[in-house]
């Protein structure tokens, strides 16, 4: 039986969707996904339930190298 983690790369793989994989918390792999407009960010446990985050915005530039440096401070 597939895991619903392979569906889930294997639907993002036919689609042409660049994402990429990471660990951030235990029992759980994070796809982390960025189209135009928008970041996703999918926690697929190992039960196979899925948690999704969806960070919409625009794509406008904000600013140059001291806005990196503003935003490391608020960290």
């Amino acid at each position: 039986m597939p895991h619903p983690l392979y569906d889930l790369l294997d639907k993002l793989d036919d689609a042409k969707i660049h994402y990429s994989l990471s660990r951030q918390r235990p029992g759980s792999v994070l796809v982390s996904v960025t189209v135009v407009g928008q970041r996703i960010e999918i926690d697929v446990f190992i039960d196979g339930h899925m948690e999704v985050s969806r960070f919409l915005g625009h794509e406008n530039i904000e600013g140059g190298a001291e806005l990196i440096d503003s935003i490391i401070a608020l960290g």
